[in-house]
């Protein structure tokens, strides 16, 4: 029996912006809790700790891999939401009332990435204003990827002044800075900061030279951990969202059949064993 579409053209583009905002807020909060959760546990790819910064290979793709479980279960929950709590399309084709509600999903996966990306924005602002002993950086020009290794370079049982240690600082980082490129860190510069060395620290010409060449090694290799580490969540983040979109989009198809009285795809079934009202779900089709 063929069902006679009713404003196909007004109902099948037109949106209740009440799920779509509910349906916005639920994913949000539910991705709070669960990256909370996963922060609490270890599951991150970046730290300002120097040992926690070279993380495992193992524990990265862990953390991409909880990251993308992140954005299934809550867009998915946020689109259901939409889905479900959406007024009826009234008379109208099936496939156009799974559009309809497909878009309340899309509408609030979007809405709750603005409101992500915003909570973050704020977050890091605050972050970056309230600085404490544990999170300041010794210079405010020195790259904090290599904080500890510059402190390792410039370590000298008589430390000079912040005031004259500062722009020391920032100049050393600079240098090890071009360690992780093609031609690394050149003659030059090297001869540079071994004097620098020298200077700040009392150590002698061999000492000093060594120290260097171990500092220029540990550097690459932290910024290589770093940049690694960046590329991965970047990675994790875009397919985490790609693939909340599609969360979104059946979760919201799957709520807008249970408010119809639908039948249910067969793993939504299974929740009516836990269910004391068996009949709950088996509703009637509209009659068209």
């Amino acid at each position: 029996m063929t069902i006679i579409e009713t404003q196909a053209g007004d109902r099948g583009w037109s949106l209740a912006w009440s799920p779509v905002v509910l349906g916005a807020f639920t994913a949000s909060a539910v991705s709070s809790i669960l990256i909370a959760f996963g922060a609490a546990v270890g599951l991150g790819v970046s730290s300002a700790s120097p040992t926690w910064r070279d993380a495992s290979v193992a524990l990265w793709l862990l953390s991409g891999i909880f990251l993308i479980l992140v954005a299934l279960v809550s867009f998915g929950c946020g689109g259901y939401l939409a889905g479900r709590i959406s007024l009826p399309s009234g008379a109208a084709v099936a496939e156009d009332i799974e559009r309809r509600d497909g878009w309340h999903g899309i509408a609030s996966w979007a809405l709750a990435v603005i409101l992500s990306v915003i909570l973050a924005t704020l977050i890091a602002a605050s972050a970056a204003n309230h600085t404490s002993v544990l999170t300041a950086r010794p210079s405010s020009s020195e790259p904090a990827v290599l904080s500890y290794e510059i402190d390792h370079l410039l370590r000298a049982p008589r430390r000079l002044p912040s005031a004259e240690l500062e722009p020391v600082r920032a100049e050393a980082g600079r240098i090890l800075l071009t360690s992780s490129s093609h031609s690394g860190v050149s003659a030059d510069d090297r001869a540079y900061l071994v004097q620098m060395v020298t200077a700040v620290t009392g150590l002698s010409g061999a000492d000093a030279e060594r120290r260097v060449d171990t500092i220029i090694a540990n550097a690459k290799r932290a910024i290589s951990h770093a940049r690694a580490s960046a590329i991965i969540l970047a990675f994790s983040v875009a397919a985490s969202l790609l693939l909340g979109a599609i969360a979104a989009w059946a979760g919201a198809e799957a709520g807008g059949r249970h408010r119809d009285g639908m039948p249910l795809p067969e793993w939504m079934q299974h929740k009516s064993r836990f269910n004391r009202r068996p009949n709950a779900w088996q509703r009637s089709a509209p009659i068209p």
